[in-house]
């Protein structure tokens, strides 16, 4: 039987952010410490990171207030961090010829679960190709390359 570990969570709802975009940010602080991932949210560029760095500082307030476990908020680990999809609102717009055009306004629902350093069990992956020494890799086999077949020339009808 697996022993759950306790989590802090907090969660953003409809956050006007398209999820596509908020992933992209998400992916850079899960399974990092909460120190290490406050820099990194810091120095992006992304206006995802803002709404990112809203919800951990709210994980870590959370943890640090919750009356049980009162956690450090600097011995805290990113445990999970994912982005849900949201309601969609649909809005049009006039173009030429008295069509309309779609404006889908996405938003997101953004969820930061944390953990404490200790509890968290270092999880064995398998080493990567770039870090085996050139012997030990498998040799890709040689791929012949393919030759094209010439364009035809359009003739002029005369």
């Amino acid at each position: 039987m697996s022993e759950r570990l306790p989590e802090i969570q907090s969660v953003a709802k409809y956050v006007h952010i398209s999820p596509r975009k908020a992933r992209l940010v998400v992916d850079h602080i899960r399974g990092r410490s909460v120190p290490e991932a406050r820099t990194v949210l810091a120095f992006s560029k992304r206006a995802a990171a803002r709404e990112v760095e809203k919800v951990l500082r709210s994980a870590i307030a959370n943890a640090e207030t919750h009356p049980e476990l009162r956690w450090d908020g600097d011995e805290l680990v990113v445990s999970a961090a994912y982005v849900d999809e949201g309601p969609t609102i649909k809005r049009w717009r006039a173009r030429a010829r008295g069509r309309v055009g779609r404006i889908h306004k996405r938003t997101c629902h953004i969820t930061v679960k944390v953990t404490r350093l200790e509890d968290v069990r270092p999880v064995a992956r398998p080493a990567a190709a770039a870090e085996q020494p050139a012997e030990e890799r498998p040799a890709r086999p040689a791929q012949p390359a393919k030759k094209r077949a010439p364009r035809k020339k359009k003739e002029a009808a005369a």
